[in-house]
């Protein structure tokens, strides 16, 4: 299945991340409310933490250990219907 993914990343001001997708679209996202929880919480009080961000395995991730979805970066939650069906088509 050949799934839409998060190619590269780069951090931005304000909690925000820029992502080319492996489809050569780029969405940009404010994390800000994802950025709960022991992992994360390093991350919303260290600026150079967060701009640390890397893309690896079509998702972000963090030098320490924090990730999140692809799937709710890329679309803000579950990928809609169609996009689904076409990746299923895929198989």
């Amino acid at each position: 299945m050949n799934m839409l993914r998060i190619a590269e990343v780069e951090a931005l001001d304000a909690y925000r991340l820029r992502m080319p997708l492996t489809n050569g679209e780029v969405v940009e996202r404010d994390v800000s409310a994802y950025l709960h929880g022991p992992l994360f919480e390093a991350i919303r009080g260290d600026a150079e933490l967060f701009r640390a961000v890397r893309a690896a395995d079509g998702t972000v991730v963090w030098p320490n250990g924090a990730d999140l979805c692809p799937d709710v970066l890329i679309w803000g939650g579950m990928p809609p219907e169609n996009a689904m069906q076409a990746a299923a088509s895929v198989l």
